[in-house]
């Protein structure tokens, strides 16, 4: 105390942040005043653990400083008598520290120094809209200020005069609000008017159309206010309980009396910022009555032992009254803070946690989550955990987020593990819902580490833990990367449990048994997953025997679709294991150690049978001398090891991938020594199982082949051609042959052993030749002879390898090879194989399918060979003739069984054959002869062009191929019905027991087999879906390049938006070859034929009942709407196809609906009259783009064809709302150009009109217009005396007028009676078949609205009239009008001419510039 330096630091803080003076003083002045300062005061109270910085808002006058400087010595004596001196004894150490304050003093003064950057409290307020008038808010947004001190300050404040300090508290909540309202000392303390008060600022703030407030403002001088009052509350709280001001001032009673009221608020920014507030104090309220529960454990045990003292006669009675008075006076201090907790959480928490705002219930859930770690001892109880639970389910992801983030603290504490059971069982079950399917990726993370601690006191069942663990094989990264910790403890308790009984195992045993362990999860979670995909036949773990699978792959059904689709699919293909590799590398050692899995495998594990007990069988066999029972493997683990083997391998090549060349190459040949060593064991062991076998063949390529070069093995090399050789030529599987054929490819490429490649790629080729022709000997008549299935699965095995092969190397020279005439060619047997395509045998699809893609494959490789000469050589000339004379034989037999109609083809040739039919067209397309550089392609001198009957029987197997797939879907969608219904059925609780009991067998047999099909149908749908957009892709590859001319495109777009994402992802592209057709090449005639085909048939599957509604078909107009204009930036037309087609598409469409219509009302088909009629609301979107003339055509052409229908538009039915809203939007295209040529003419009205031309029209404007034209279209369509409509008339009868939709209340023009000429029309129901008259057609254009405000209010308008019967009088007067005036000079509305409503009906019609001719009503609805 005595010491210079602390005393003068004490000064200087308290003198840099004088909070409570209105006037500002620069820094340097106050700087140098609080050196001069020599008084020795303070030293007890607390010390910043920050150094102070200057506030430039901050005051000084002299009066004041002297009086505030005096204040802490007032303040010991009662501090002493509180007893409250005991904590601030241990913040006395921080005074040594004094002199380390002098580094950030200077850090401060550079702050100030900077002159523009330096904090101005008037340039915020001016910014920001808010009263720069109180020095803790002005503070707190200052970065550079000491908030320390400012809580220091307040205190001391707070102890002089309370009232004038607890309203600067309240002003301070009340700026961070943003609200400038300001109260003095009594009203902050007049507890029972605070509701008045609060009530008063939010009437002023609610004025305001979006109040800034700091919380959520994006200012800058806004973005670390958050954290500044979050520590300003901090320090406040802790120095005030520090003091003992916090348990006798009124500081808390007034900061719950306001914050409470504030948090109730209807004003979102009061209620937010209140809320934070509250949950800050809260929080720091948790810090001390942790430490005070600290302080009472630690009194509790000073008195135990000086009561053991006193019994042994070694204490006095003085200490333990002493102890003891400390003690009443910490429960005291204990009894204060609990009401203090209790009265901020049931006023505050309990209310806000599920405000409707999620930025507050947010707010709500993060305080929680911190009270628990602060103090456990309190809140880590059911009471309080099961708010977070309850908004685990909230519906924002930020408030889920931050309950999760709350939760992962809990478990951590171990001392409370009891407390938290009864929550854990209740709210477990979603924690697991969450980590398995939340829709954020972030809060599965989150709740997967979680679970991870929650498991960690082995609360977890374990079907729960099964579930996590499956989450190692997600498609989300970051979701395995999280697991892997929790797959991690899993793994440590397998390898625990199979060390329990060995004894003292070796650190060998311990890596295998690891191993093992590994193997047993991963062959558990595989099986698990795949009974939850309903795959048992072909899983990534293969866990089933090879007969099984052998079988599976060669029946029919979902095996050979599966097939099919592997042929489909790259042959990089990442498994199961590969994803499991990626996520547990770092978290399971047995994952990384490479060596050690290779080690394991080239062990014998199969002296004992599979299906036994491994440990309890003796081992008597040699073959098992070094194979312990620990770490025996399972065939089925050896599998899933080898997978694992292959990503681990790859895994640590990728390790190295991006660091120096000589590590990367010193890895990589470690890696190829080791497997030159071990790769022909693995072959010999593994060589009868192909599941296996193709996982050993993926090793290869992972070698540096180089390397038997350089260690001089080129026998190993030779042997290692050999194994995959003999892999390739003796296994069936496609997956073996695409993996051995990667093999190959790799060991092709190593240059420095070309001469071993050569020779053993031909030897291959002639083992090829002598397989082939092997298996046709004997037959002199292939086409027709007779083939046992072992000979057809034989050729089926070929046919495949060949395709392999030639998808990979060019063997035209080896298909054509026939020995100078002595035996048939390749080629000529295959041909002879392809013959039998024909036949339709079902065993023989696979044959003549991979002997199609032979052949296809064959001319496509011919065809690379083509050169673009003008003067071919004889070889050339006879190079071409060969390739056409082969080409022609094949696409002859590709029409036949693609689109032929004689032949039995089956499917799957079928669907093949249409592929490479298409396939070869698009290749030599005569469409496309010529290079990007204009010179001919190689392909020009055989260019093919295909028969227009030939393009429409492919666009009918297309339209089939549609068709069966639609079929499927609706299948599948049945299926869903079915199980929907049973699970109605269970829920019915009227249900009789017996009933039930009855029921139930036969229920449970039904929903039993539903179930084993939806489990099987998720993968075979997808299947399904691949194998068809094949289809349809190839199709759409044909249009594209011409092979096939575009009208045909009309069959993908018909079925727009019926079968999924994917398809309609095709029918665009139509679109744009639509587009460019019509605009770049001026086929407008291709544009309409294609669209109006299109359209037909789209909707005929709606009045066939096969869709059900014109969804679809509405979409679909939509879409193909955009081929009439091309628009350029801003909505902008570049460049538009010619008005004549456009007008065409509506015309063509309206006499086909015309017909419909007509022959619906011969037959009185009310159902498909209704359905004919919607189809004028699928026209409307064809209308974007059409102008003026373009109307007044489309509208003259729909009165023909509806009068040739004998059939009228009713202006009040419901049926034909559709067609009133398309004449409605043609009129709207009249209005608007009338609209648009008046306000060229009056440039005044221009900003009033708001109109646009139709070229740059938005969706919004469109929409405008349609309201726009309603009245004058419906009077144009209305036979029938006008009514003069009244407010009386709102309650209107729906079951005769469309509902319309209620407008958004706007300020609007004074309604305005308008004299219009009268239009003299014969009654309706009287002259079905008058037929409109031309002179008449301006009716169909009303007066140019020029405000959306005026489309709502004839809206109303329209409603009204369409109701005529309901009106009480023929000419109602109308009553006065409740709008606001607007004054002629006004640009909004347009002029008008006013009369009075009584001689509405008296005068004559005069001309006037609105051509509908009627009276119209202006009214406003008023939205409840």
């Amino acid at each position: 105390m005595s010491d210079s330096p602390a005393p003068r630091r004490s000064q200087r803080e308290k003198k840099t942040t004088k909070p409570f003076v209105s006037t500002s003083a620069p820094s340097k002045r106050k700087r140098k005043r609080s050196d001069s300062g020599s008084e020795d005061d303070a030293p007890d109270v607390s010390e910043p653990e920050d150094p102070p910085v200057p506030s430039d808002d901050s005051s000084d006058e002299g009066d004041d400083e002297e009086e505030n400087q005096k204040t802490p010595k007032a303040r010991k004596p009662r501090a002493k008598t509180a007893k409250a001196k005991g904590p601030p004894v241990a913040k006395k150490p921080r005074i040594v520290k004094a002199p380390a304050a002098s580094k950030p003093t200077a850090k401060r003064g550079r702050k100030v120094k900077e002159g523009d950057d330096a904090f101005d409290a008037t340039r915020v307020a001016k910014d920001t809209k808010i009263s720069a008038d109180n020095p803790l808010f002005n503070a707190i947004v200052n970065p550079s200020a000491a908030l320390q001190s400012t809580a220091e300050d307040f205190l001391e404040s707070l102890d002089q005069t309370p009232g004038a300090a607890q309203a600067e508290l309240v002003i301070l909540i009340l700026r961070a609000c943003g609200c400038n309202d300001s109260i003095d000392g009594d009203e902050a303390l007049d507890y029972d008017g605070v509701v008045d008060a609060l009530d008063n600022f939010t009437e002023g703030l609610k004025q305001e159309d979006s109040p800034v407030y700091p919380l959520t403002s994006k200012l800058p001088v806004f973005k670390k206010f958050r954290k500044s009052l979050s520590e300003f509350i901090e320090r406040l709280i802790t120095s005030a309980a520090d003091l003992g001001a916090l348990y006798t001032s009124d500081l808390m009673a007034t900061l719950q009396t306001w914050v409470i009221a504030m948090s109730s608020s209807q004003i979102r920014s009061f209620r937010h910022t209140a809320t934070v507030v509250a949950l800050e104090v809260e929080t720091a309220l948790c810090e001390v009555a942790a430490a005070v529960d600290k302080e009472a454990e630690m009194v509790g045990r000073q008195r135990e032992g000086e009561r053991k003292r006193k019994g042994s006669g070694k204490g006095g009675g003085a200490r333990e009254k002493e102890l003891e008075a400390k003690a009443q006076e910490v429960r005291k201090r204990r009894t204060a803070l609990a009401e203090f907790i209790k009265e901020f959480v049931d006023g505050v928490f309990v209310h806000r946690y599920r405000d409707l705002d999620p930025n507050i219930r947010a707010e709500c859930v993060r305080a929680i989550g911190l009270w628990f770690k602060k103090y456990p001892g309190h809140f880590l109880d059911a009471a309080y955990l099961r708010y977070v639970g309850w908004v685990l389910s909230d519906s924002t992801t930020q408030v889920r987020l931050e309950a999760v983030r709350s939760l992962s603290g809990v478990y951590e504490q171990g001392d409370y593990i009891g407390s938290l059971n009864h929550f854990t069982e209740r709210f477990k079950p979603r924690l697991v819902e969450m980590a398995t399917g939340d829709t954020e990726l972030s809060v599965r993370v989150a709740v997967i580490q979680v679970l991870a601690a929650i498991d960690g006191h082995a609360l977890l069942e374990d079907e729960e833990r099964e579930r996590l663990c499956l989450l190692l094989f997600d498609e989300e990264a970051k979701v395995r990367r999280a697991v892997s910790q929790f797959v991690q403890g899993v793994w440590e308790e397998g390898v625990e449990e199979r060390l329990a009984g060995a004894g003292k195992p070796s650190q060998k045993d311990k890596e295998r048994a690891g191993i093992k362990a590994l193997a047993v999860l991963l062959v558990k979670w595989c099986k698990a997953l795949d009974h939850l995909s309903g795959d048992h036949e072909e899983s990534d773990s293969g866990d089933m025997d090879d007969t099984e699978h052998t079988t599976g792959e060669s029946s029919s059904g979902p095996a050979s679709r599966r097939k099919e689709v592997a042929a489909l699919v790259a042959m990089e293909q990442r498994g199961r294991m590969a994803l499991a590799v990626e996520a547990l590398w770092e978290a399971v050692e047995s994952v990384s150690d490479w060596e050690a899995l290779l080690d394991i495998l080239l062990l014998d594990h199969s002296a004992i049978g599979g299906d036994g007990d491994e440990v309890s069988r003796p081992r008597t066999n040699g073959k098992e001398r070094g194979v312990n029972e620990i770490w025996r493997l399972e065939e089925v683990e050896e599998g899933v090891l080898l997978e694992v083997l292959v990503g681990a391998i790859r895994r640590a090549k990728a390790e190295v991938a991006g660091s120096k060349k000589g590590e990367e190459e010193t890895v990589t040949n470690d890696i190829t020594r080791a497997l030159i060593k071990s790769l022909p064991r693995l072959f010999i062991k593994h060589q009868t199982d192909q599941r296996r076998i193709a996982e050993v063949l993926l090793i290869p390529t992972l070698m540096n082949l180089e390397l038997y070069m350089e260690m001089r093995m080129i026998a190993a090399y030779t042997s290692l051609w050999d194994d995959v050789t003999k892999q390739f030529l003796s296994h069936s599987s496609l997956t073996v042959h695409t993996h051995a054929m990667a093999a190959i490819r790799h060991l092709m490429e190593a240059t420095s052993l070309s001469n071993t490649n050569s020779t053993k790629i031909l030897e291959l080729e002639d083992e090829m030749s002598l397989c082939l022709r092997d298996a046709v000997a004997g037959k002199d008549e292939i086409e027709v002879a007779s083939f046992s299935e072992d000979e057809v699965t034989t050729l089926a095995a070929i046919c495949t390898r060949l395709a392999v092969l030639t998808g990979t190397r060019d063997m035209t020279a080896w298909m054509e090879e026939n020995e100078g005439g002595k035996q048939s060619s390749a080629w000529e047997i295959i041909s002879a194989l392809i013959e039998r395509g024909r036949l339709g045998y079902k065993e023989e699809e696979t044959m003549v399918e991979q002997a199609l893609h032979v052949l296809t494959l064959h001319i496509i490789w011919k065809g690379k060979g083509l050169t673009a000469d003008n003067d071919p050589s004889p070889d050339e000339i006879r190079f071409r003739e060969t390739l056409k004379t082969q080409r022609g034989a094949l696409l002859e037999k590709l029409v036949e069984y693609a689109v032929g109609t004689q032949s039995n083809t089956i499917d799957g040739v079928k669907r093949a054959a249409f592929k490479h039919l298409l396939d070869l067209h698009v290749l030599f397309s005569s469409a496309q002869t010529l290079d990007a550089d204009g010179s001919l392609l190689p392909t020009a001198s055989v260019a093919l062009s295909l028969e227009d009957e030939i393009q429409c029987r492919c666009a009918g197997y297309i339209q089939a191929e549609i068709e069966r797939y639609a079929d499927t879907l609706e299948e599948e969608d049945g299926v869903d019905d079915v199980d929907q219904q049973d699970s109605d059925e269970d829920d019915g609780s009227n249900a009789d027991e017996t009933e039930r009991a009855q029921k139930a067998p036969k229920n449970g047999n039904r929903k039993k087999s539903h179930q084993q099909e939806n489990k099987t149908s998720a993968r075979e749908s997808l299947e399904k879906e691949y194998l068809f957009i094949d289809v349809m892709s190839t199709f759409l590859r044909a249009i594209r390049a011409g092979a096939i001319d575009i009208r045909h495109g009309a069959v993908l777009l018909a079925h727009y938006g019926r079968l999924g994402p994917s398809f309609d992802v095709c029918s665009k592209v139509i679109v744009d070859v639509l587009r460019e057709e019509g605009m770049m090449n001026d086929r407008g005639e291709i544009v309409v034929a294609v669209l109006t085909q299109a359209v037909r048939e789209a909707y005929t599957l709606v009045l066939d009942g096969l869709v059900q509604d014109e969804g679809n078909c509405l979409s679909l107009t939509k879409l193909v709407s955009t081929c009439f204009v091309i628009r350029g930036s801003q909505l902008s037309i570049v460049r538009r196809l010619d008005s004549q087609f456009v007008v065409q598409v509506q015309t063509v469409l309206l006499t086909w609906i015309g017909k419909r219509i007509a022959v619906y009302e011969s037959n009185k088909n009310k159902k498909s009259m209704k359905l004919a009629v919607t189809f004028f609301k699928v026209l409307i979107p064809l209308l974007s783009t059409i102008q003026s003339r373009d109307a007044l055509k489309i509208k003259a052409h729909m009165d023909q064809v509806m009068a040739q229908a004998r059939v009228e538009v009713s202006a009040t039915s419901r049926l034909w709302e559709p067609a009133r809203a398309y004449e409605k939007r043609l009129s709207s295209v009249t209005s608007k150009e009338k609209s648009q040529s008046g306000a060229r003419k009056t440039p005044g009205k221009k900003r009033t009109a708001g109109i646009s031309t139709e070229d740059e029209e938005s969706e919004a404007e469109k929409a405008d217009s349609v309201k726009e034209a309603d009245v004058g279209l419906r009077r144009s369509s209305r036979n029938r005396p006008r009514n003069v409509v009244t407010d009386n008339e709102d309650e209107g009868d729906d079951s005769t007028s469309p509902k319309l939709a209620t407008p958004n209340t706007r300020v609007r023009p004074k309604a305005a009676y308008r004299v219009k000429p009268a239009v003299v029309i014969a009654s309706g129901p009287q002259s079905p078949n008058v037929e409109p008259v031309p002179s008449a057609s301006p009716s169909l254009s009303p007066a140019p609205s020029t405000t959306p405000e005026e489309n709502d209010q004839e809206e109303d308008v329209q409603e009204e009239e369409e109701n005529p019967q309901e009106s009480p009088q023929e000419f109602a007067t109308p009553k006065a009008s409740r709008k606001r005036a607007r004054s002629q000079s006004d640009p909004g509305s347009p002029m008008e001419t006013e009369i009075p409503a009584a001689s509405i009906t008296e005068q004559p019609p005069e001309p006037s510039d609105n051509p509908t001719g009627e009276i119209q009503i202006r009214r406003k609805r008023v939205r409840h």
